[in-house]
């Protein structure tokens, strides 16, 4: 029970303020004038205002309330590595206990490891609790951790001190490997820094430091070992040998008594890219189609094009200047011999023998693609005639040979059951909308070239069911060959035309190498936690994916069909770190989460960042190894901590059950009092 005075007067204050002024005036005349009854004249003053004044009596019955204890527990991965996790269960235990012998109350939270490799949210939990407990009940906060949080700007406005019972050992001590610099792209072929450092942390034994070994692997390739000092930024440089996602892991050993061995480890995902593409065009002859090669290939801002068009070939004398065809000689020599390794694809529109290109030419170009170049034939009628490129050393590498026999008739391109599968051409009939209203997906075509195949891939078929687009590889290099030269007619928009510029591209593409355009790949996208595999193949089924996790575990995924020569499966909250697919001869190289994870960057338990952040409050830390500190109850504003103890503030809050207001004396006993007052004052002043 509590009980108090209270006021609820009759008139304003200012009024009444005024009153006491005035009784204070006549009263003070009184004693001037030498009246004898001047204190009568006050203690009627003073009743009268009293009762204006209107005094209560309250009184409240008040129900007291626990104490709240907020108990933040950090859960992350740097908790989960020695003996910190038995040390955490302990103290938990040992508080939950103490605090509930005091008679207070305990709330209790976990903090995992933040998404987005955001690290430890000690304080972003704190204030959430603090935000759910009334402050005047909240006599402290008990934090269980290793000391390394990652959000201590959002310290809350704590209205009692935060203590820490800091985990680990004052003898650990641990290795980790630092990517300090990696671009995400690199040109294929040109060297580049790698800029990393191994550094070790903690209380270091003798003989231990100095210097340590370091494997590199790329693509999960042969590692490659190397010793390297400690403590030190080291450039190393590297070059990127294909195009795509370049996966380059770096391993330190695990050194005797160190912590961990999740921070020995660090993945860097290079995306490699080429710098320039250099096509040469050679077109035997002007010709509707030329120019939807030349503005294919110009569209492409990385592609370099070396075009070359034979306006008029030796064998032919018509009187026209040589200066009025062309600018330049052709420098046939310096192409074809000296600088066609150079180059990244060939192409052939239309081109016939002539006498330009000798034999040891043509046989150069043979090897260049064998080499690993690229060729693509565009077949006109030269193609099917006594001087057709296929009587050159090229027919070693061609996948057709053509029968003389040149078809012109008008027909449908269609896609084959092969080619419905494979990139270059799998989806081109969702590619286009023709704007005729027949059925038919695109334009006919009016001239093809019949072909016997005797290699390769057909893509796409003409009239009735013949080759019209082969593709094959020939030792380290790709050739393709187009029975047509009608793709021109899509590109005029002939019979609602057709989507020649992306089946070019894709073509364009799929020569030089493009990895998004291999037929045949293992293919993994990390989103989150999910890891999406993809295989596509030309074959009608596939086996299933074993993927090593980086804990060294082995699992068996199953893989479904999505689409044409498309098959996936999912992997759902996959841990961090490098995982290795391989299905069949394919195998594939991912990462997942950051190459240097936050939670690993400082593994050695300490309170140097919680400090600074409990002080201010009146608390401080203590570290478990040292054992549990006392628990007690300290008044509000007395010290919050001492050798071996930690306190907790005693709120005192309540809440009341009952409020009773009763005046605190009658209005009528004022009056009287004032009254009797003026009465004795006339009669003394009167006896004078």
């Amino acid at each position: 029970m509590q009980s108090q005075i209270l006021f609820d007067p009759h008139l304003a204050w200012p009024v009444i303020y005024a009153l006491g002024v005035a009784v204070l005036l006549i009263v003070g005349l009184s004693i001037w004038r030498g009246l004898a009854g001047w204190p009568y004249r006050l203690l009627a003053g003073a009743a009268l205002l009293a009762a204006l004044a209107n005094p209560s009596l309250q009184s409240e019955e008040r129900e007291p309330l626990s104490d709240v204890v907020l108990i933040v527990v950090d859960a992350s991965a740097s908790q989960r590595i020695s003996d910190r996790p038995a040390q955490t269960e302990a103290a938990l235990e040992a508080l939950e206990a103490e605090v509930s012998a005091l008679g207070m109350e305990t709330r209790l939270a976990y903090v995992d490891d933040a998404e987005n490799n955001s690290g430890t949210l000690l304080m972003t939990e704190l204030q959430r609790m603090l935000a759910e407990e009334p402050r005047a009940r909240v006599a402290g906060a008990l934090l269980i951790t290793d000391g390394r949080l990652h959000d201590p700007e959002l310290v809350p406005d704590m209205p009692a001190p935060i203590h820490a019972l800091i985990t680990g050992r004052e003898t650990d001590w641990d290795r980790r490997l630092v990517i300090e610099a990696a671009p995400a792209f690199g040109i294929i072929g040109e060297e580049f820094l790698l800029t990393l450092r191994i550094e070790d942390q903690g209380t270091v034994p003798a003989g231990l430091g100095g210097r340590s070994d370091i494997v590199i692997s790329v693509d999960g390739g042969p590692p490659q070992s190397y010793v390297v000092p400690v403590g030190e930024s080291l450039e190393l440089p590297l070059t990127l040998e294909h195009a795509g996602q370049n996966v380059v892991q770096f391993t330190v050993p695990d050194a005797e008594g160190e912590l961990t061995n999740r921070n020995n480890a660090a993945v860097v995902q290079i995306n490699g890219i080429r710098d320039r593409l250099r096509v040469l065009l050679v077109s035997g002859e002007p010709h509707p189609g030329q120019r939807t090669w030349r503005n294919l290939l110009k569209s492409d801002p990385s592609v370099d094009l070396v075009h070359f068009t034979i306006l008029r070939p030796p064998d032919r004398q018509d009187g026209v200047p040589v200066s009025e065809l062309s600018l330049i000689a052709f420098p046939t020599r310096e192409l074809f011999m000296e600088a066609v390794d150079e180059f990244d694809l060939i192409i052939f529109d239309r081109y016939q023998r002539r006498g330009i290109l000798p034999m040891l030419y043509i046989d150069n170009i043979r090897r260049y693609v064998e080499e690993g170049g690229a060729l693509l034939v565009a077949a006109g009628p030269d193609f099917a005639g006594a001087s057709s490129l296929y009587r050159t050393p090229l027919a070693d590498i061609l996948p057709g040979r053509p029968t003389a026999r040149v078809m012109e008739q008008g027909y449908l391109p269609t896609i084959s059951e092969l080619g419905a599968r494979h990139p270059v051409t799998t989806g081109l009939e969702g590619a286009h909308t023709p704007l005729s209203l027949s059925d038919a997906p695109w334009g006919r075509w009016f001239r093809q070239i019949e072909l016997i195949e005797q290699g390769g891939q057909t893509v796409m078929t003409g009239v009735d069911g013949a080759p019209l687009l082969m593709l094959d590889r020939v030792g380290e290099g790709r050739v393709a060959l187009l029975a047509s030269d009608h793709a021109w007619l899509w590109d005029r928009g002939y019979e609602g035309g057709g989507p020649q510029l992306e089946l070019l591209r894709r073509l364009a593409h799929w020569m030089m190498g493009e990895p998004d355009l291999e037929e045949e790949a293992l293919v993994a996208e990390v989103d989150g936690q999910t890891i999406t595999i993809t295989r596509r193949t030309l074959a009608d089924t596939v086996g299933d994916v074993t993927v090593t996790a980086p804990d060294g575990s082995v699992i068996v995924v199953p893989l479904e069909q999505v689409g044409p020569g498309e098959f996936s499966a999912a992997i759902e909250g996959a841990e961090q770190g490098l995982f290795r697919l391989v299905e069949s001869d394919m195998e594939r190289v991912i990462a997942l989460g950051p190459a240097a994870p936050r939670e690993f960057e400082v593994t050695i338990a300490g309170p140097e960042a919680i400090d600074p952040l409990a002080e201010p409050t009146g608390g401080r830390s203590f570290r478990l190894e040292d054992g549990l500190p006392d628990i007690r109850r300290v008044s509000e504003g007395r010290a919050a901590h001492g050798r071996g103890w930690l306190g907790l503030t005693t709120r005192e809050a309540y809440v009341t059950t009952d409020v009773t207001v009763t005046p605190f004396i009658s209005a009528w006993l004022f009056l009287l009092l004032a009254a009797g007052s003026m009465l004795a004052g006339w009669l003394r002043e009167g006896r004078q």
